[in-house]
């Protein structure tokens, strides 16, 4: 199938170029995903009316939809890392060497003499560098207590476990581990609490508030009762963790700017949206005074703004008509 994709969107008569990947099977059944050299070759392709798969390998030719495939909801994370904590157990410089062994998706910048780096990656791979960090810093912890017959080490490495959980995080699991915390892109977190979050609880007792800053989602957990839960409250941040890095990799968004429209204006997009959601049950509509943030995978999110367009353009020229026949009067 991947092969008969690329000979189809080769093709001149299909507006086609070079194709540079093709993607296929997806995680979304009867989904492909084509990678084009020239972005020129993206809009063409998107600008051709009909397009039939047809080769002699299949037994009758198939309509395809085709639409623009969307930036993810959360493409990378920019942060800026302490390693100074680390610098009296490790050589910083191998530290840094291991990460970037094991967490590819990650791009360090340079090592300064404070000890700080940038680090830029996924959202998913920033998770997976904290709890590198946090096992890290855990077994110094185990050494502070493995080796008590030397106190004087014991205070600084006490104080620079505080300093990594500070920064880590402003909520600190308690001991029985009825309290739990999981940080999330805002974006994902939102679509997970719409569609999934009951779903998560019906069975638990377990109690969920959040701090947002930004982009990143603080989400905590913390079992409803004052004795036992401690499972159920684990149970849930593993359920939350692993829908997220579904939706961190299948979500999409597209944003409709409001700037520079009027208040009237404002409100027929929001309607708009309201009107055509109706028609995509698993698209999340976020609105905000100066966007509107549509969420959901590639292809129903492209439809929606499509159609959302529509319905704007329709009203406008109903205006444009009902304005022209009261000039007549």
């Amino acid at each position: 199938m991947a092969d008969i994709l690329v000979i189809h969107f080769q093709m001149a008569k299909n507006n086609g170029g070079d194709v540079e990947e093709v993607t296929y099977p997806t995680m979304k059944k009867g989904v492909a995903y084509i990678t084009f050299e020239d972005p020129e070759v993206v809009e063409n392709v998107l600008k051709k009316d009909e397009h039939r798969l047809e080769d002699k390998r299949l037994s009758r030719y198939y309509p395809l939809k085709v639409t623009r495939y969307c930036e993810n909801v959360f493409g990378s994370v920019t942060s800026v890392l302490n390693m100074s904590i680390f610098k009296d157990q490790f050589v910083l410089e191998d530290l840094i060497q291991e990460l970037k062994k094991n967490i590819t998706a990650l791009s360090f910048g340079h090592l300064q003499s404070n000890g700080h780096i940038f680090v830029q990656g996924p959202f998913p791979a920033i998770k997976l560098l904290k709890d590198f960090l946090l096992l890290k810093a855990k077994s110094l912890s185990e050494k502070d207590k493995s080796q008590e017959n030397k106190p004087h080490q014991r205070p600084k490495r006490r104080l620079q476990q505080q300093r990594l959980s500070m920064e880590t995080s402003n909520f600190t699991p308690d001991p029985a581990g009825e309290k739990q915390v999981v940080v999330l892109d805002t974006d994902v977190y939102h679509y997970m609490k719409y569609f999934f979050l009951k779903k998560f609880l019906v069975n638990y007792d377990v109690v969920i508030s959040d701090i947002t800053d930004g982009e990143i989602t603080t989400v905590y957990l913390e079992n409803a009762r004052s004795r036992s839960g401690a499972r159920q409250v684990l149970r849930v941040k593993e359920e939350i963790e692993n829908q997220s890095i579904k939706l961190h990799n299948s979500l999409r968004k597209e944003r409709i700017y409001l700037e520079g429209h009027t208040g009237d204006e404002k409100q027929k997009y929001k309607q708009a949206c309201e009107t055509v959601k109706s028609h995509y049950p698993c698209v999340l509509v976020i609105p905000y005074d100066t966007h509107i943030d549509i969420i959901g995978n590639s292809s129903e999110i492209f439809e929606f703004t499509k159609e959302v367009s529509r319905k704007i353009q329709s009203q406008n020229i109903q205006l444009e008509r009902s304005c022209s026949r009261g000039c007549c009067k």
